[in-house]
């Protein structure tokens, strides 16, 4: 992530209306999936200062990984269970979380097998998964050279690149589709006119509050079809209650 992005990034979680429709999407597909304290320990990938962490309580004791530590508050609520550590086999850590999220996060990584494959060794049997990335590399845009992205997903891609880590999945589907439509507008003029990156910013409070409210009708009437395209991937993914396959 750019270091000016980084600098606002807490204040667009708490306040913008995508991310704010994205927790509250979030925190459903939880409830759904896991009954409180069911997990007993939950990581979180990519946590940055562990805006989600809130959430994670609900389920069982968070903690999260932030390779990035120059994007951390050191007086943040929950920096003492941050660690910076790079991703790395850890033997010590092997069976431990009821719950992995990895939120907009494998987008970033030249290696996201390595990745998921160390994460799923980290989960207990039966232990859920919830990952979300960006959509379509169609829909690039300068906004994905500001998050420093590698790339975007199609649906089967995430859903290949997580069996390939061992996971069984419960559900792949697409979110956001009419801001992918947006954004197919604004790619369009980025060719046009050109565009230098920088950080979104939060809309006067009644338009943040519309689109907010557009996002989650748009939820709601895609509660059990998905739709068929979105800006946003997401993912529902557990390890076998019989563990991973031996290597």
């Amino acid at each position: 992530m750019d270091d000016s992005y980084g600098i606002v990034y807490a204040r667009l979680y708490r306040t913008h209306w995508w991310w704010r429709a994205r927790e509250h999407y979030l925190e459903h597909l939880l409830a759904r999936h896991l009954a409180p304290g069911e997990a007993g320990e939950a990581l979180d990938f990519g946590c940055g200062d562990g805006l989600f962490m809130d959430v994670l309580t609900r389920y069982g004791t968070p903690s999260g990984i932030e390779p990035h530590g120059e994007l951390l508050d050191p007086a943040g609520k929950w920096r003492s269970r941050i660690s910076t550590d790079a991703l790395t086999d850890d033997p010590t850590q092997r069976g431990r979380f009821g719950l992995v999220v990895a939120l907009d996060v494998l987008e970033h990584l030249e290696d996201p097998a390595a990745a998921v494959a160390e994460l799923a060794r980290r989960t207990k049997p039966g232990g859920l998964w919830v990952v979300t990335v960006p959509a379509f590399q169609s829909l690039w845009t300068s906004h994905d050279d500001l998050n420093q992205h590698v790339r975007r997903y199609r649906r089967h891609e995430l859903a290949a690149l997580l069996r390939a880590g061992g996971l069984e999945l419960i559900d792949v589907r697409y979110l956001f589709a009419w801001p992918a439509a947006a954004k197919l507008l604004v790619r369009a003029k980025e060719r046009l006119l050109g565009a230098v990156p920088e950080p979104p910013r939060v809309p006067f409070s009644p338009l943040n509050s519309a689109l907010y409210a557009l996002c989650r009708a748009e939820q709601l009437l895609f509660g059990v079809v998905p739709p068929p395209f979105g800006s946003s991937v997401v993912a529902v993914a557990r390890v076998s209650k019989g563990g991973l396959p031996s290597p």
